[in-house]
């Protein structure tokens, strides 16, 4: 075999081992690409604000101790706060979060986590109990998910009935109209969203929510924020009509 046969025969092997390695060389890259996407550029991301609205945060017991002056201080100017679950939980870290994010000038709300295991009437006395009268700079807020709650699946027309009876009672003692956040879960099985009117918080992660019902939007749950160890609910508050 001649030297320039030789040569040819060894560039045609090594494109061959090229293309051999080439797919699994795009996918370490596509890989890398998608552990940057989710750990560094996601947590990061903060969408425009439009005319009015401002960021903010909704935390809870899961969150451990917060520094609030360091939310504050990374354009957080809101922030709504786990103050009760079913008939008698309450979340140890309430008061300590909402006098620090108070504290720290931050506006606050209340929001409560309804059980489909204990009356709605109930569960208002529980949340009324927890929110110091008269304090919240925000609406009360609802949470309706089926994740998390418990095993309890009773007809949608009892649980709607349940929700209207916590609506009724604390829109009566706070004369502020009731938040829902509504998960899409608890939404297919109760259509909350169809019999109710009031306005919306809405969970649509990174893309803007259609419409003009909404008045919180969640657009995160992994968001990097000051003062705040591990990812956290981030969220964007619009003025009402």
């Amino acid at each position: 075999m001649s030297r320039s046969q030789r040569r040819r025969d060894a560039v045609v092997a090594f494109m061959a081992r090229r293309w051999v390695w080439a797919p699994a060389m795009l996918i370490v890259v596509l890989a890398l690409a998608g552990v940057i996407l989710r750990w560094v550029w996601l947590p990061q991301y903060r969408p425009r604000l439009r005319e009015g609205e401002v960021y903010g945060v909704d935390v809870s017991n899961h969150q451990g101790e917060i520094d609030w002056e360091a939310v504050a201080g990374d354009n957080i100017e809101f922030a709504f706060i786990k103050a009760s679950e079913g008939g008698d939980f309450v979340d140890r870290r309430f008061t300590s979060n909402w006098e620090g994010a108070r504290a720290a000038g931050l506006e606050v709300g209340a929001y409560h986590f309804f059980t489909l295991c204990r009356p709605g009437a109930e569960q208002a006395a529980n949340f009324l109990g927890v929110v110091p009268p008269g304090e919240a700079d925000l609406a009360p807020a609802l949470d309706l998910e089926v994740r998390g709650n418990c095993s309890a699946r009773p007809p949608a027309d009892t649980v709607r009935a349940e929700v209207a009876a916590w609506i009724e009672k604390v829109e009566e003692e706070t004369g502020r109209r009731v938040l829902l956040y509504v998960g899409p879960d608890f939404d297919s099985l109760y259509d909350i969203t169809g019999k109710f009117s009031g306005p919306t918080w809405q969970r649509r992660i990174l893309r803007r929510p259609p419409g003009e019902r909404w008045e919180v939007w969640q657009l995160s749950y992994f968001a990097d924020v000051h003062g705040i160890d591990g990812g956290v609910d981030l969220d964007v508050m619009r003025p009402p009509d």
